[in-house]
């Protein structure tokens, strides 16, 4: 990857269907509810990119993409992309796919030896946490096992936070819980491993405040501004994108579900100043991502 040449670097893709076989029983409906959420056509059967697909778009645009599954076997029945496969297709398309993965904490020490196999044999770079989707309190001792290997591989772990389209609309939310997704459950993991990069993706609506918080108490913590489009991005999430968290703010679409195009269009209105722009589309994510 020749980051010089990259105009960007989008800390936030997902690689959506199942690895080789067929989708499972709801998971089309499933689609179907996010595509209605975020307004776009991918949930429709054959509407979702693949990952060489999601290498071309980027390509196109000179854009470097962080791309990962969401292991949420355990709460959702659906079968998970394998962390291998992704890994295998970023690489095949490394000039701008850079892989992480996901594995569901409640795998316990399992979790934690495939969580060192995967970035030691393919070059994972970080971890990918849903708790909504995962049904589980960051800070639960049980995913502790797990963050110690991230942590002492030198990995980043990423946690959804706020709010979630997964399930939105839907009945029962689909199982899907709320509460599991306050950044201030973060801060905890944060505290308890202080040399682990983390990155709390989303404005954590409603949460903000608390994430913007995290970020700003915890040196090792980051806010990717993926899952809302710009426009509806809260003042405060933005004035402090804006200063104090300049140096820790990061591009990120929410692919497939938001795309690039929209998300760097409508973020080149908002009132930020000039110097701080480029840091938030990719000298941040270099600087985090060692590239």
């Amino acid at each position: 990857m020749n980051v010089d040449e990259l105009v960007a670097i989008d800390f936030h893709t997902h690689a959506e269907e199942p690895c080789k076989c067929s989708r499972d029983d709801g998971y089309t409906e499933f689609q179907a509810g996010m595509a209605k959420y975020f307004k776009n056509p991918a949930g429709a059967d054959g509407m979702l990119p693949t990952v060489p697909q999601t290498a071309e778009y980027f390509r196109e645009r000179k854009i470097g993409a962080v791309i990962f599954p969401v292991d949420a076997e355990r709460e959702t029945g659906f079968h998970r992309y394998s962390n291998e496969e992704v890994a295998e297709l970023a690489h095949e398309n490394g000039d701008v796919l850079i892989p992480f993965a996901s594995i569901d904490p409640h795998k316990g020490k399992a979790g934690a030896r495939e969580a060192r196999r995967l970035i030691r044999d393919f070059g994972v770079k970080g971890f990918k946490f849903h708790p909504t989707m995962q049904g589980f309190f960051p800070n639960d001792r049980m995913a502790y096992d797990l963050y110690e290997a991230i942590a002492e591989e030198g990995a980043i772990a990423l946690f959804h936070s706020g709010q979630t389209g997964v399930g939105s609309g839907m009945r029962g939310g689909m199982g899907m819980r709320l509460k599991y997704s306050n950044p201030m459950h973060v801060d905890d993991v944060a505290v308890d491993f202080p040399d682990m990069p983390i990155v709390l993706a989303h404005p954590g609506f409603p949460w903000t405040e608390e994430g913007l918080s995290v970020a700003q108490h915890k040196p090792n913590v980051y806010v990717d501004m993926s899952g809302w489009a710009p426009k509806y991005f809260p003042p405060i999430f933005v004035k402090y994108a804006n200063s104090i968290l300049k140096h820790k703010m990061l591009f990120g679409s929410d692919w497939p579900a938001i795309t690039p195009d929209r998300w760097l269009a409508e973020f080149d209105e908002l009132d930020l100043r000039e110097e701080v722009k480029p840091l938030i589309l990719k000298e941040n994510a270099r600087k985090l991502l060692k590239i």
